[in-house]
């Protein structure tokens, strides 16, 4: 299996991050994707993919972080693509829940980013918290055709899942397919399981039965088996198709 999205490098796990891996490992892992969050993690992020060969680094400014210094932000983190070798640009986004009042900074950074993932050919990873509709708007108004990706913690509807596949991006699912009050499981049983990829974003969204806990890459058996529910296939089939949709998105 490969964990599309975690912050292992977050401060949260410094206290049994080896424990973790190896938790990870037992638990079927080949790979951790490690988006990051802003100029200030990036040595961290840096640092763990280069002591674990499970996990593998992505480049980017997460939008919560977008302030008024996003541009010398965007200017260290562009820096760093040639620097060093990383499998995309995330993780970016627009996020409305937060604060409203950096929508605009949002935006163009967003926009930008998408730019350099079109220029260097790399998918990205987008947090789209209440600003799924218009990060799709967006795309389509910038003309951005070669660009591919994952929509990372999807939850939304039937029409904005088929409107992100027909764009030639996938969707991310993790914790939130296992809570109870859910509807992503009546979503996905119209969504062809060749545009899906799994994740935890640990720390955050821990499934069931953890929730409400610090989550953490091995906690992804508990997504695995909710999408063998819903799919009505073995949970081998679920590692299996959601490892190769995995593959070829981020070229592993």
């Amino acid at each position: 299996m490969i964990d599309t999205h975690a912050h292992l490098y977050a401060e949260e796990f410094d206290e049994d991050r080896d424990a973790v891996l190896v938790r990870a490992k037992e638990a079927g892992i080949q790979r951790i994707l490690l988006p990051n969050i802003d100029a200030t993690t990036i040595d961290r992020l840096n640092a763990l993919a280069m002591s674990s060969d499970m996990c593998v680094p992505m480049m980017g400014l997460h939008p919560c972080y977008v302030k008024e210094d996003y541009k010398e932000q965007l200017q260290t983190i562009k820096i760093e693509f040639a620097k060093n070798d990383y499998i995309a640009v995330g993780e970016i986004g627009i996020d409305l829940y937060w604060d409203k009042t950096t929508q605009a900074y949002q935006e163009v950074a967003f926009i930008e980013q998408c730019r350099w993932a079109e220029e260097m050919r790399l998918p990205i990873a987008i947090h789209s918290r209440e600003s799924t509709d218009l990060i799709i708007e967006l795309i389509k108004r910038n003309a951005f055709k070669e660009l591919t990706g994952v929509f990372h913690c999807f939850g939304g509807s039937m029409e904005q899942a088929k409107e992100m596949i027909g764009m030639g991006f996938r969707l991310g699912i993790g914790g939130v397919v296992t809570f109870k009050n859910s509807t992503l499981r009546e979503v996905l049983r119209d969504i062809a399981l060749e545009n899906i990829v799994v994740e935890t974003d640990s720390p955050y969204l821990a499934p069931t039965p953890y929730r409400g806990k610090r989550n953490e890459t091995s906690y992804i058996t508990e997504v695995v088996k909710q999408l063998s529910y819903v799919y009505e296939v073995s949970e081998q089939e679920i590692k299996n198709r959601t490892t190769e949709n995995a593959l070829a998105l981020f070229k592993l």
